[in-house]
């Protein structure tokens, strides 16, 4: 079975229509190059093909996915909107949980294979107070006399590097190619300038700030990283004025390895 040939289908049943691969497809584009014509030469859709596909797209909620200006033969501008951002975000979540789910599976796929896609589907069901969680295949394990450092490779090609007892990775059977799920608490994670700055931090995640939210005291950020993953850090209002911390900002997400907590389905 040819996983790349397996996409996931949104069903808009209100709407009589559906978010097909392709359909995603132009709203990523459209996210990137901000007009329908852009989009539409991007996915090798044609203009009016672009245009009726986003017309039945929002007619699936009150709020449209796509808000557009006319703008004669160029097209104009188009946008996403939230509600399509969410939406875009919903279908490619579910790519990433079916490559990850069926990534190994094939045509000769036998009862243990089903069964490790199985515990992997356990994996992304948990549930934690964690602000952020990650499923990834653990790369490598090095093994110390008392720890172990063990990285775990996420989706997109981001890798978070824990450490943990060696007596742990024998109770969670971590080994090479293993699926496990990796928790980060959102006040665990320091964000600092993109560049210039060197730390002892085993992990250092490249993103951009997509939202800030000041509290009383705390703010929270949130940040799209390079792989595509999504972090949130809890810092104070304070560094984020002396920060300057604004949407669009590229940041690094720093955190230490001993911060990393591993977990498995059982």
């Amino acid at each position: 079975m040819a996983t790349h040939s397996l996409q996931p289908t949104i069903d808009l049943r209100g709407a009589h229509t559906s978010l097909t691969a392709p359909r995603a497809r132009l709203l990523q584009a459209l996210a990137t190059h901000g007009s329908i014509s852009g989009a539409a030469r991007a996915v090798g859709m044609s203009y009016k093909g672009a245009w009726d596909a986003i017309a039945a797209l929002n007619a699936f909620m009150d709020e449209p996915l796509v808000t557009a200006e006319t703008g004669g033969s160029g097209g104009g501008g188009a946008r996403l909107t939230e509600t399509g951002r969410r939406v875009l975000a919903f279908h490619q979540a579910l790519s990433v949980v079916q490559q990850r789910l069926l990534g190994d599976f094939s045509e000769g796929a036998t009862g243990n294979d089903l069964d490790r896609i199985l515990n992997r589907l356990d994996n992304l069901m948990l549930k934690t107070s964690a602000r952020n969680q990650y499923e990834g295949t653990v790369s490598t394990i090095q093994r110390g006399a008392v720890n172990a450092e063990v990285s775990l490779r996420l989706d997109g090609g981001d890798t978070l590097v824990a450490i943990i007892t060696n007596r742990s990775v024998d109770d969670l059977g971590l080994a090479e190619g293993r699926s496990a799920v990796a928790l980060v608490k959102s006040s665990f994670v320091v964000l600092a300038a993109a560049d210039g700055l060197r730390t002892s931090a085993r992990n250092a995640l490249a993103g951009v700030v997509t939202a800030c939210h000041e509290g009383a005291v705390n703010a929270e950020v949130e940040l799209t990283l390079a792989g595509g993953q999504r972090l949130v850090a809890t810092v104070t209002n304070q560094s984020v004025h002396t920060l300057g911390i604004s949407v669009g900002m590229p940041l690094r997400a720093l955190i230490k390895a001993s911060h990393v907590i591993l977990a498995v389905a059982v």
